[in-house]
């Protein structure tokens, strides 16, 4: 089961993501791990920083998972 990530907007980039999540302390090392192959998003390994996430994609990283998803008083 994915750690659910709740966000406020319609969608977060792949970058903005994994800092905004904690999963990585800084911008730099969002990029170094996107670039180097390390992250998958819905299954599929993904290059691209801006990658545009909504809530129900899942990136994982070093075998974690993490879903995107809605914030706010929406229900589950």
């Amino acid at each position: 089961m994915p750690d659910k990530i709740p966000i406020t907007t319609e969608y977060i980039k792949l970058d903005q993501f994994l800092k905004f999540s904690g999963i990585v302390p800084t911008g730099g090392e969002a990029k170094e791990r996107i670039l180097s192959g390390e992250i998958t998003v819905n299954g599929v390994p993904c290059q691209m920083r801006g990658k545009k996430l909504r809530p129900g994609d899942v990136v994982q990283i070093e075998g974690k998972a993490y879903e995107v998803a809605m914030g706010g008083n929406q229900p589950d």
